[in-house]
């Protein structure tokens, strides 16, 4: 049965102390590129991410993977080094006050990671990893689970309870769509209602559900120009938050650039959601 005392998007908020000021009501941000690339891209996006959210009011965590363990390709990009790319999210926290969200892989990255970010992410791949799940509980930071692209919405209050077991409320669950044939996904919003009855904060992740994975290439591919429409209707949906990874140049970017929003449309998109979550107001 599943454990009966979940935490809100308000005591989230409460748990991370630069969103402390916020009611909880708003629309949570997870928003950042793929992956740390190197030092002053990774601040340039972060600065622009948190003049952009101060204007408009969202709360922002800032997010990058400071490692990419789960590539098609042997040679495909994996990171700049664990050491240095922790250090510059720190950079991050240090210099734009932001909270930051990175994902973990394996148990024994998992302390050294917290010791460093606000919120540990589940890799989608990885939802069901019990050990893994529980190790993040037991750190008592929050925990952000995506749902696997293989796994039920209703599933995932499997995920959560692993981690409520260890004494630890603070979970999240994100939609990052399901797998549709060998080289597509597709949102089912219907999932948004039924993983949010567990109690969780639910986020709709808009980059990664517009995914074409499984190329013959070998490189992921995607429907960027879709990024704003899904976003649109993740409000619509009544999601507690959104996730989406942005870049200045999403051609260039070592990772996942075929499902990056351009840096420049940030502040119109977001421009956009505020009117919708007035009408859901």
């Amino acid at each position: 049965m599943l454990l009966n005392f979940a935490m809100n998007k308000q005591e989230i908020f409460h748990a991370i102390p630069q969103l402390q000021h916020y009611t909880g009501t708003e629309l949570l941000l997870l928003a950042g590129p793929c992956v740390v690339e190197g030092r002053d891209i990774t601040l340039r996006i972060a600065e622009t991410l948190a003049t952009i959210c101060n204007e408009l009011r969202y709360p922002l965590v800032f997010k990058a993977s400071y490692r990419k363990a789960n590539r098609s390709r042997a040679d495909s990009f994996t990171g700049i080094g664990d050491d240095e790319a922790l250090r510059i999210l720190e950079e991050v926290k240090q210099t734009f006050g932001l909270p930051l969200i990175t994902d973990v892989h394996e148990v024994t990255e998992i302390e050294s990671v917290a010791q460093v970010v606000d919120i540990l992410q589940i890799p989608a791949f990885l939802c069901r990893q019990t050990e893994l799940l529980q190790t993040a509980g037991r750190s008592q930071r929050v925990v952000n689970i995506k749902k696997g692209q293989f796994v039920a919405p209703d599933a995932m209050r499997f995920a959560a309870e692993k981690v409520r077991l260890t004494g630890n409320d603070k979970v999240m669950l994100t939609e990052r769509g399901t797998t549709f044939g060998y080289t597509d996904l597709v949102v089912d919003f219907r999932g948004i209602p039924v993983m949010q009855a567990t109690g969780c904060p639910v986020i709709l992740d808009v980059t990664h559900s517009l995914q074409e994975p499984n190329q013959t290439s070998g490189v992921t591919g995607g429907r960027p120009a879709l990024i704003e429409y899904m976003a649109r209707l993740g409000v619509a949906a009544r999601v507690d938050g959104l996730f989406f990874e942005t870049h200045p140049n999403p051609a260039q970017a070592l990772s996942d650039g075929a499902n990056m929003l351009p840096l420049d449309r940030v502040k119109g998109m977001l421009t956009e959601l505020k009117k919708l979550l007035a009408l859901n107001a």
